[in-house]
């Protein structure tokens, strides 16, 4: 090797021995520290901030469950940490009084006062609009007078919407706020009687020996009053109360579809049937619903079955040439057909007067079969121009509508058995569907694109066609339709659609927002029925069980 070659070797080894040693002199230098020192530094500012968040969060958790506590305590024991102004308790929206109102108020509660003070209470009959005051012989403990200048804004929290009467109601007193809170409590919870202290009234000339409840009863036999209370409040719409119960069928479901629900005239007993071939009936309470009685039709699948008004008998019906009746006093069941003179190969819809005297069916080719409800024999025929699809009666039981294929309305008249109306149903191409109110003041028709027209009788009669309201928020065939007994609601639903049923508030034609709700799956309906004073709803669906629902502002089954 060359004495120039071996000198470049040694200069590059000197090279990089001095880069090493610069190397390890920089991991020491002064810059180096100031970065890690830095960092460290950042690192604990980090770590305060998570501390300090993480302890705002414990501070306003404590201060929300101290504020939670104290709401408690002022509930059940008053006012301990500040004087509670009316109606904050609810979250309610109050508003000042007027400042020129005096500063001090004499209490007259205690003696030397007036003897009698008024107990505002709700009237629980809704007789009247405005709230009962009734005078009692036992003077209230303590009344607080600024309840006479407190107002009290309940549409502002949505929570008391519930108490207004009138929908454009906003400003209330705090003596009617009260009153109103007492018979929203009184109407949830019915069962309260007992703690009624002057719930028990004895008869003047009951004699000592006699007990008060003895006394009660003669009074309540000594007079024509009625027991049951009715409710004439105005349904207001937006938002419906109600809550679901324990299913109708719950001891029995069905292994099919249900295509038939309804109630008995007294409320209490309801018959469901369907394609499983049984006939089941329930004794509905809302809490256990147990099973009264099953029968079997072993050759007809039940596509409709329905009571007669008057409570005898049960008529039910499936593709057939024939029909049974079931007698529910006798406890016997009655096949009935073929009709004579009838090539009709499936009787599975019909429709039963009010008056229980005429069965109609839909027939082929447009005609409308009549059949006597007490011999079953056939005593007529209607005929329409297109097919029959869906039946109603009115006036009744005096007139009969009829809607199918052709688009038109038809009204008869059953005592001659001739067409004294028909009119095109407005946007239909073909109805489906259709149903009277029980007064047969309103009409409301179906049709195959979802469509539901809701008409005034008296007003389609005369010659006007266009619809009061046009419902579309369905967009299937429109299956079942109904108006509850007061017919301020209607419900409709389609069978090809999940969860396709709809509430409609008759009075403002506007569905009501809160049904089914999230919660609750009504699977694809099949079937509904009110209960005779709207305070049950019952819905089948395909899954073969019934939906019971409670209606809160309907008090009677």
């Amino acid at each position: 090797m060359s004495l120039i070659s071996q000198n470049a070797v040694q200069k590059r080894r000197l090279k990089k021995s001095e880069a090493d040693d610069g190397n390890d002199e920089n991991i020491g230098s002064p810059t180096s520290i100031d970065a890690e020192v830095g960092k460290e530094a950042k690192l604990k500012n980090h770590n305060k901030e998570r501390k300090k968040k993480r302890t705002k969060v414990q501070e306003s958790q404590q201060n929300k469950e101290e504020e939670e506590m104290r709401q408690l305590e002022s509930s059940l024991f008053g006012s301990l940490y500040a004087p509670l102004e009316f109606g904050t308790e609810a979250g309610a929206a109050v508003v000042a009084p007027d400042r020129d109102a005096p500063l001090f108020f004499t209490d007259r509660s205690a003696g030397g006062g007036v003897d009698h003070f008024p107990i505002y209470e709700e009237d629980m009959a809704h007789e009247d609009e405005e709230d009962v005051v009734r005078i009692k012989g036992r003077k209230p403990v303590w009344v607080d007078e600024e309840e006479e200048r407190t107002e009290v804004d309940i549409v502002k929290v949505s929570r008391l919407r519930k108490l207004r009467k009138e929908e454009d109601e906003h400003l209330i007193s705090g003596k009617e706020y009260e009153a109103r809170l007492r018979g929203q409590h009184a109407k949830l919870n019915p069962f309260t009687g007992w703690a009624d202290m002057d719930r028990k009234t004895s008869l003047p000339a009951a004699s000592d020996g006699e007990s008060d409840d003895e006394g009660c009863v003669d009074d309540i036999l000594q007079n024509n009053d009625e027991l049951v209370v009715k409710d004439t409040v105005k349904l207001l719409p937006g938002m419906l109360e109600f809550s679901r119960l324990v299913d109708a069928n719950i001891q029995d479901p069905s292994s099919g579809p249900i295509n038939s629900v309804q109630f008995h005239r007294n409320g209490q007993l309801m018959l469901a049937a369907g394609l499983d071939k049984h006939l089941r009936f329930f004794q509905i309470d809302g809490k256990r619903n147990p099973k009264i009685q099953s029968i079997f039709i072993g050759d007809c699948p039940v596509h409709k079955a329905s009571f007669l008004p008057d409570g005898s008998e049960v008529i039910l019906s499936g593709r057939r040439k024939f029909f049974y009746s079931f007698d529910l006093v006798n406890a016997a069941v009655s096949k009935i057909g073929p009709l004579t003179g009838r090539e009709e190969k499936s009787l599975e819809s019909f429709e039963i007067s009010p008056d229980s005297r005429t069965i109609a069916f839909v027939g082929n080719e447009g005609y409308i079969l009549l059949i006597s409800a007490k011999t079953k024999q056939l005593i007529g025929t209607l005929k329409m121009n297109g097919s029959v699809r869906s039946l109603a009666f009115a006036d009744g039981g005096n007139q009969l509508l009829s809607s199918g294929g052709d688009g038109h309305v038809y009204h008869w008249d059953l005592g001659t058995r001739k067409c004294i109306h028909k009119a095109f149903d407005d946007g239909s191409l073909a109805g489906i569907s259709i149903c009277t109110s029980q007064d047969s003041s309103l009409f409301a028709t179906g049709s195959t694109s979802g469509i539901v027209n809701v008409y005034k009788r008296d007003d389609f009669l005369g010659g006007k066609r266009k619809p009061l309201k046009t419902i579309e928020n369905l967009t299937t065939d429109i299956g079942e339709m109904k108006f509850n007994h007061d017919a301020q609601i209607l419900a409709i639903s389609s069978r090809k659609e999940r969860n396709g049923m709809r509430l409609v508030h008759v009075p403002s034609f506007s569905v009501f927002q809160n049904w089914p709700g999230p919660r609750f799956s009504l699977h694809y309906p099949r079937c509904l029925d009110f209960s005779p004073g709207s305070g049950f709803l019952s819905v089948g669906h395909a899954g073969g069980k019934v939906l019971l629902y409670k209606l809160h502002h309907y008090k009677n089954a």
